[in-house]
């Protein structure tokens, strides 16, 4: 993502920003809804109409093992942002854990497209700059669907500009190559998606709504290790009193 898409992504956050003080629905989480809705449609279309055909087709043609060393490849480097933002966490033994994967799978694993540190007991970890922000306590804001890039959230779409500002794939000089690796990573992504996709539509009576309380609940996994505290609705009824009990004195 150059610079020029950068800034059009940010100016696209600030004006949800900005709509997110009038747009009202009955969902606090999702101010923004009837926003949303059109780019879920408008990205349901398109995937319909493009993507998912051609993640169909790459994944009919090219055989398993060679999607998974593709999904290593790219993984191996995601696993740079996961040190990072461990670092930035101060999870410093999962992080040691993370450089040992990298360079595991980097050397023994040919460049990362074999995964090995996980056969040798270096567990894969999730962390990303959106996860490390609401960490730090940084509020998650209004759930945003993104054109292409589907569900997110303010504090995520924060993190996915650090990202993209910062992802060697995307600096790279070779443009060729980087065009190359770019369409790779995102067909590959969307292969890979065609199985929960099924459960998406079988499952849910409205996909918009299933996703969006998927996505809200898998994040706030993620931010807390798994262990998110109770959700506080500001418009749920505080419980009613129950009136306390009295003894009748005994009758003689």
């Amino acid at each position: 993502m150059n610079s020029n898409n950068i800034y059009k992504f940010s100016a696209f956050i600030a004006l949800a920003l900005a709509l997110s003080g009038c747009a009202t629905n009955g969902d606090p989480r999702d101010p923004l809804e009837p926003m949303n809705r059109a780019i879920y449609k408008f990205n349901d279309t398109t995937d319909k109409a493009v993507l998912k055909p051609v993640a169909q087709g790459y994944k009919s043609v090219v055989p398993s093992p060679i999607r998974t060393s593709v999904t290593n490849f790219f993984s191996n480097i995601d696993d740079l942002f996961v040190v990072a933002n461990n670092l930035l966490q101060f999870k410093f033994n999962d992080a040691a854990s993370d450089v040992g994967r990298i360079i595991t799978n980097t050397t023994f694993g040919v460049g990362g497209i074999f995964d090995v540190a996980t056969g040798w007991g270096m567990e894969k970890h999730n962390e990303d700059f959106g996860q490390t922000l609401g960490h730090w306590g940084v509020g998650d804001g209004p759930f945003l669907m993104l054109p292409f890039l589907g569900p997110s959230n303010v504090l995520d779409s924060v993190g996915l500009l650090a990202y993209y500002r910062l992802d060697p794939v995307l600096h790279l000089h070779n443009i060729p190559a980087r065009n190359s690796l770019t369409a790779l990573r995102f067909v590959n992504r969307r292969a890979n998606l065609l199985d929960a996709e099924k459960v998406l539509d079988e499952a849910a009576l409205d996909p918009y709504t299933f996703l969006r309380d998927a996505y809200i609940q898998q994040r706030r996994s993620l931010i807390y290790d798994g262990n998110p505290p109770p959700e506080k609705w500001e418009d749920d009824p505080e419980p009613a009193k129950q009136p306390q009990a009295t003894t009748a004195p005994a009758t003689p």
